[in-house]
């Protein structure tokens, strides 16, 4: 005679917990898996919020920065006009002002395109807790 899940009980833990049918199981580990599911969705969406946001600041940076360069190159160009025009006090202290902005804008430049890289958008955390969370839910199968 066939048995369905129904009928098959699970025998008490040695806690002295109480008898639960293995459709009941089943029942709370679709309802515990669906739970969790949306709570990495959840995760997932927090993390790439943030790492949007952080997109956003490295865009600005970069911006500024590009801007930044544009006015070094600007005096570099001013000193070099000078330099073949005037005499040496006027080009070189254009010249110092132009390497300097242009280092500074160099720097924010190489910063912002680091700060919005592909890899920023990759949801690390939530990625690593599904993997657990899989791994917890082959651990329960057994």
């Amino acid at each position: 005679m066939a048995t369905s899940h129904e009928d098959v009980v699970v025998t008490p833990a040695p806690g002295g917990r109480a008898q639960r049918t293995v459709g009941s199981l089943f029942s709370d580990l679709a309802r515990e898996t669906s739970r969790l599911f949306r709570q990495e969705i959840a995760l997932a969406k927090a993390e790439v919020a943030g790492h949007i946001s952080q997109m956003g600041t490295g865009a600005a940076e970069l911006a500024v920065g590009g801007v930044v360069l544009l006015t070094g190159f600007l005096a570099l160009v001013a000193a070099a006009i000078i330099g073949i025009t005037h005499a040496l006090p006027a080009w070189l202290s254009c010249l110092i002002m132009g390497v300097f902005l242009a280092l500074v804008g160099l720097v924010l430049v190489l910063k912002g395109r680091r700060d919005i890289g592909p890899d920023k958008l990759v949801p690390r955390r939530t990625l690593r807790t599904l993997k657990d969370d899989a791994e917890w839910a082959r651990e329960q199968m057994r």
